[in-house]
């Protein structure tokens, strides 16, 4: 077989990839590696040639098979679509498709989740944990951030702790006219075990349990779509923690919520969940703390 006919029976087999191959071995057989040709004929035979150009994987073993969890639509039990207020109609002229549009949301809701800045890790209580020179820089920092967006917010919760309150004060006087709440569901704690374990970190069962169902209830409250009334979207701010802003992710996206250990936080990050009318979901930003000098940031 002539050179040229089997250069292309090789492209046949396998791509233009094949040629790479071939042109190696014709090399080889021509003395260019430093070998005499009847050396190099003995180990490249045309069939080892075929065999080496033929791809190494297959499109069929290489898809990722489908989880079989299809996105619930309902996730924050506010499809409207599902809604029932037991009201009778009052005319036999009222149009159902009318009522039902006036019951559908209509804004997006953005919620932007803050991670407290730097903090003093020897304090022996929350009212001594208090933030870092350091911690007061990023803060700063964060604050000038959120107010180059350039967006309209609405309201500012902070988790009650002191590392969170201090983060939102400083905050917020980059944000003027903008509410500041306090909440105590939004303070620290242990979500749910992790999965995979860590050695560095273990809570008792009890603390599981009770900071679970509390987190779990600042879920609730600050993630779900908008209600039906707000006309506008809106652009609200939690300054919290690291475990509550992982495992918030985690439950909006439909994660499985005993991922959060897997991601990583930096202080005074942002990040950003989208939440259409629809119930969709999307996270626009995980941890951005890309507008602070490389020397300021910390993971503490």
């Amino acid at each position: 077989m002539s050179y040229r006919k089997t250069l292309k029976l090789i492209c046949g087999f396998a791509g233009g990839s094949a040629v790479l191959v071939f042109a190696a071995a014709a090399a080889d057989s021509r003395g260019y590696f430093g070998e005499q040709r009847g050396e190099a004929a003995r180990r490249w035979s045309r069939f080892t040639v075929l065999q080496a150009a033929q791809p190494a994987w297959t499109p069929a073993s290489h898809t990722p098979a489908p989880t079989g969890h299809s996105w619930d639509f309902n996730w924050d039990k506010r499809d409207p679509s599902t809604l029932t207020n037991g009201k009778k109609k009052e005319t036999a002229t009222e149009d159902p498709s009318s009522e039902q549009d006036n019951g559908k949301p209509k804004a997006t809701r953005n919620i932007l989740l803050i991670r407290h800045s730097q903090y003093n890790l020897s304090g022996t209580s929350d009212k001594d944990r208090i933030l870092t020179p350091l911690g007061r820089e990023q803060a700063e920092l964060t604050g000038r951030r959120l107010a180059a967006l350039g967006l309209k917010y609405d309201v500012l919760v902070h988790s009650s702790m002191a590392r969170a309150t201090e983060t939102a004060h400083i905050i917020s006087k980059h944000l003027p006219g903008v509410e500041l709440l306090s909440c105590d569901l939004l303070r620290e704690g242990a979500p749910i075990e992790p999965v995979p374990p860590v050695t560095h970190w273990k809570p008792d069962a009890v603390q599981y349990h009770e900071d679970g169902a509390r987190i779990e209830a600042a879920f609730r409250r600050y993630i779900h779509r908008a209600d039906p009334k707000q006309k506008e979207d809106s652009y609200e701010i939690i300054v919290c923690h690291a475990n509550v802003i992982r495992y918030f992710v985690c439950r909006a996206l439909q994660f499985p919520p005993e991922g959060w250990l897997r991601m990583g936080l930096n202080n005074g990050s942002i990040t950003w969940l989208t939440i259409r009318p629809s119930g969709r979901v999307a996270l626009r930003t995980l941890g951005d703390s890309g507008f602070m000098p490389p020397d300021k940031l910390t993971r503490t």
